[in-house]
């Protein structure tokens, strides 16, 4: 895996531009795992969110991993890194072994060595992870915690906008103006 920072300040640009296009959320939740996968030179990247119940991750997006893998099972969030849910970075160096890894044998199956595991979070309420893999036994640094970080930070502003753009087109069906958090908006009915 390749340790470059200027790769990673241009996906960061580039995520953000996505994320502030018009274009769908399933795209732009795409860009941001395959931006963080290309970026850190890894073998993919997943975005999971919390189900309603917050006992299971779900993928929402996923990057460079098999369709098997990803339908492997229920990711459950007691057994599968869970220390993520509580708002901790988690660096797994060899996940065919670590005990906090719930399918081991699947991992290595896939040929996945190590996993970076960081919160997604949005306004102080965690809402899933975002997850690196890598095919070789990787040291995850400082840089590339951060990094992936700020994607999913990126990554819930966008989920966020998403609502909220979907609960003011809502809202224009009944009026050509809106209030929206105390801030007039002027809405054209389309």
């Amino acid at each position: 895996m390749e340790r470059n920072k200027d790769k990673y300040y241009t996906s960061l640009y580039e995520l953000a531009a996505a994320i502030n296009s018009a274009r769908a959320p399933e795209f732009i939740l795409q860009s941001l795992v395959e931006g963080v996968a290309k970026a850190m030179g890894a073998k993919g990247c997943s975005l999971m969110l919390l189900s309603p119940d917050r006992k299971t991750l779900l993928h929402t997006a996923v990057y460079g991993l098999s369709d098997w893998y990803v339908k492997k099972g229920p990711v459950s969030t007691d057994k599968s890194i869970s220390e993520a849910l509580k708002g901790k970075a988690v660096a797994i160096l060899d996940a065919t072994q670590d005990n906090r890894i719930q399918y081991r044998d699947q991992a290595k199956k896939e040929g996945i060595a190590s996993i970076l595991s960081v919160p997604m979070t949005l306004r102080e309420e965690i809402i899933g992870v975002i997850r690196v893999y890598t095919s070789e036994a990787y040291q995850f640094t400082t840089d590339d915690i951060y990094f992936v970080g700020a994607v999913a930070n990126l990554g819930a502003i966008a989920l966020e906008n998403a609502r909220l753009y979907e609960a003011v087109k809502k809202t224009t069906r009944i009026s050509d103006r809106v209030c929206w958090d105390g801030v007039l908006l002027w809405v054209t009915n389309g």
